[in-house]
């Protein structure tokens, strides 16, 4: 219904996916269709949505009627507008679907050619963990650069408009074709950008309008189409070896080893053999955040696998979001889409922040020793130098990226603390170089996994004093002790 503030819907999540703007668009459409057919069905929908912009260039009518025939088996079958909007809403997943497509290669594994644009071994730890829409930008940003042109471009809307930047790139990369930098119209700049990209294999994603108006989607899918068929990297090895010198994908692979382990602790069905790849449609964290935070997640929203449609991974995916918004996890920028595009520097970090969730839920549920209180890492981190203070011991860690903790002493001692007699010193080292300290951090994870502790780091976590893996180990110690029965030494 038209309320005085808008378009008012009787489902609350179906009125949050929308602006408006998109509503009263939407609502023109419905009612026009209406008006002209008498009523509106299912089956009347493909060949209005074929004709959203951009839409038609890379899914026919037929494809959107199987998309909707899976939803709605009924085509015949009358709806009202808010059953109108849902098939709009599934086009909307589509488009995601089709930018996913459109960035796939742009990453270092894919494409190790775009290793050309670092300069140093900084830049490219910062290629590495790139989005790829940012990374896309990076690379236009590089041609442009050596093209001459002044600007930088930070988005694809009020920064290509103009069509300058355009005609800059593909003087660039295809000096052989004529200069459109002399055009002083902006509509007509724009019109021969588009049948110069057309020269290079292009498919025409957008209209002259569509660069003038800056219509961020389509300007983005006509960069990536420029990538795909003309990226202008040399195509030599000579900056590729760099990739295999860096320490990053080690870190990554430890913390992929431990997400992996807790992940398949939490006792849910399906079990991850391959991290990266076993999350990217969202039904496995699904499954771990109902775990964690039970109820958490609207099952009748979300898709078991095996899933045919790719725009089910990214609902199913863009409730991962949700559910970790709603848990005031720090999410900012992320989409559902990043975690289907297996975006390893953004899943890491949702799972990093789940696993966190997990740990301090759990020493809040330590009612009779918690008083109900909110647990912090403060709190973690005052109670594991209390437990050492006051078993005698002087060692003492400022915080969970505290070098001093590297020699495995101050673990050691926690866990004596805790544990009574659990800890052999004579097997205890000084930890002063590292084959003492590796020593002692293995001897810290078999101490710990002796007294029942979850624990999922390696040892060069603690020898690396890795933040994150350093407050898992002491969340678990104190889980561990404050959850055993009292007098139990």
């Amino acid at each position: 219904m038209l309320g005085y503030g808008g378009v008012l819907l009787a489902d609350p999540w179906l009125q949050n996916q929308f602006t408006q703007v998109e509503l009263r668009r939407l609502r023109s459409k419905f009612v026009s269709a209406k008006r002209e057919m008498g009523h509106v069905t299912v089956n009347v929908l493909p060949p209005l949505m074929g004709k959203l912009k951009g839409l038609s260039h890379v899914v026919s009518e037929p494809e959107i009627a199987n998309f909707l025939a899976e939803s709605y088996p009924d085509t015949s079958r009358e709806i009202d507008f808010e059953l109108f909007l849902q098939p709009h809403l599934v086009l909307g997943l589509i488009f995601q679907i089709i930018k996913i497509k459109l960035l796939a290669d742009l990453n270092l594994k894919k494409t190790p050619q775009l290793m050309e644009l670092a300069d140093d071994e900084k830049d490219v730890e910062e290629l590495m963990s790139l989005a790829p829409e940012k990374m896309l930008l990076k690379w236009m940003n590089f041609h442009l650069k050596r093209a001459g042109y002044k600007k930088t471009v930070t988005n694809f809307s009020s920064d290509v408009k103009d069509g300058r930047a355009y005609a800059y790139l593909l003087d660039a990369l295809a000096p052989e074709l004529s200069r459109t930098l002399d055009i002083k119209d902006r509509n007509e700049r724009a019109k021969r950008v588009i049948e110069q990209a057309e020269m290079l294999g292009c498919k025409r994603y957008l209209s002259p309008k569509d660069i003038v108006e800056g219509s961020p989607n389509l300007n983005l899918a006509f960069v990536a189409q420029i990538f795909h068929h003309k990226n202008g990297l040399s195509s030599d090895n000579e900056h590729i070896s760099l990739s295999q010198t860096m320490p990053g994908d080690i870190q990554v692979s430890r913390e992929e080893r431990a997400f992996q382990l807790w992940i398949n602790s939490l006792g849910i069905v399906t079990f991850v053999n391959n991290l990266f790849e076993d999350i990217r449609n969202g039904w496995v964290l699904l499954e771990a955040l109902d775990k964690v935070s039970p109820g958490s997640v609207n099952w009748r929203q979300a898709t078991k696998p095996p899933i045919k449609m790719p725009f089910r991974k990214v609902e199913n995916c863009n409730q991962v979001i949700k559910v970790g918004k709603q848990l005031n996890f720090s999410l900012v920028n992320v989409a559902g889409s990043d975690i289907v595009q297996g975006n390893k520097k953004l899943i890491l970090a949702y799972l990093w922040q789940l696993m966190r969730f997990n740990s301090l839920q759990l020493l809040k549920n330590l009612r009779f020793h918690t008083r109900g209180k909110e647990i912090s890492d403060a709190g973690i981190l005052d109670w594991a130098n209390s437990k050492v203070k006051e078993s005698g011991r002087t060692s003492r860690m400022e915080s969970f990226k505290d070098k001093s903790l590297s020699s495995g002493i101050f673990f050691l001692e926690l866990l004596s603390a805790v544990g009574p007699r659990v800890v052999n010193w004579k097997l205890v080292t000084r930890g002063v170089n590292d084959e003492e300290k590796m020593l002692n951090a293995t001897y810290i994870i078999s101490v710990a996994r002796k007294l029942g502790c979850s624990v999922f780091l390696l040892p060069e976590d603690i020898i690396e004093v890795n933040q994150k893996m350093i407050l898992a180990l002491t969340a678990s110690i104190m889980y561990w002790s404050l959850g055993k029965p009292r007098g139990n030494s």
